[in-house]
């Protein structure tokens, strides 16, 4: 997913000010993050932590669950 958005062109829009801000938490290449992007003021870079939830965590254990029990009952997991 991260090599969906062009990191040099989303910071020079950045910097041009086409775009007011952006808030990005999947990057090309990760671990690393485009230098360009580091220089910019108005993004906020999150370690790909933008589901770290309590409330999404839950909803991603029991959608485990049963996608488990329906594998271990001869059904159809859920997705």
């Amino acid at each position: 997913r991260g090599g969906i958005v062009d990191d040099v062109a989303l910071a020079k829009a950045l910097r041009e000010g086409r775009l007011a801000a952006a808030g990005l938490d999947v990057f090309e290449g990760e671990p690393r993050v485009h230098p360009d992007l580091l220089a910019c003021s108005n993004v906020v870079l999150t370690p790909h932590i933008g589901s770290a939830t309590v409330p999404t965590r839950k909803a991603m254990a029991n959608l485990a669950a049963d996608n488990l029990i329906g594998y271990l009952t001869g059904g159809k997991p859920v997705t």
